[in-house]
Order: structure tokens, then sequence, then C-alpha cells
């Protein structure tokens, strides 16, 4: 059983930056894809990125590519989310997740972290 905890959350005025981590422990994290997804009020959880275990490939929403890098740790346990130029609409809160998977589909993922709240303010 993983439990996932994120970190990095916090206000911060658009076009600034913000760094999201997701640490890991109780299993291997390294067997796992990592996924980020974030969700808004009133919005269904979306996804936002998903790197795979070795951290080879990776993949990004439409909405965040080229402002955001997904990154990890393996010998730390940890995952990044590194946001640049952010935008008032990025404001959510994120989630980070982890399995057998890179998909972009919520329900293919086991384990998930309680989130980190972000807010961008214009």
């Amino acid at each position: 059983q993983v439990q996932l905890v994120e970190s990095g959350g916090g206000l911060v005025q658009a076009g600034g930056s913000l760094r999201l981590s997701c640490t890991a422990s109780g299993g291997t994290f390294g067997v796992y894809g990592m996924g980020w997804f974030r969700q808004a009020p009133g919005k269904e959880r979306e996804f936002v990125a998903a790197i795979s275990r070795l951290g080879i490939t990776k993949r990004y929403s439409d909405s965040v590519k080229g402002r955001f890098t997904v990154s990890r740790d393996n010998v730390k346990n940890t995952g990044y989310l590194q946001m640049n130029s952010l935008k008032p609409d990025d404001t959510a809160v994120y989630y980070c997740a982890a399995g057998y998977t890179l998909e972009s589909r919520p329900r293919d993922y086991d384990y998930w972290g309680q989130g980190t709240h972000v807010t961008v303010s214009s």
C-alpha cells in the first residue's frame, strides 16, 4: 500500500511559478507510473501530466504543455510538478496519483494523495 503526500501549493500571482512535490511511502515508488491531476471548484478532476516509472516517458495535457514539467527522483521516492507561467485558470486542488499506467483517466490510478491547493491571482 503506497501513501502519497503532496506539498508545495500556495498562493501565487499570475505569471509566477510553483513546484509541487509528491512523496511516497509504504511501497516501492519506482514500480509505478505517476500522474498529476487537478480539480477546480465545481469541475471534474482533470489530467495534468504523467511520468513513467523510470522517468523516460512524459505526457501533458494541452492546457499545461510548455508551462509545466513533470519529473521524479526514485531514490527520494518523490515526484515533482514544476509549474511556470501560471494563470488564474490553473487554480485548483492538485493531486498526485500512482499506478501501473500513464493514462489520463483518474480511474486508472490506484493510489492518491490528499491534494494541495494552488491559487493563482490575477
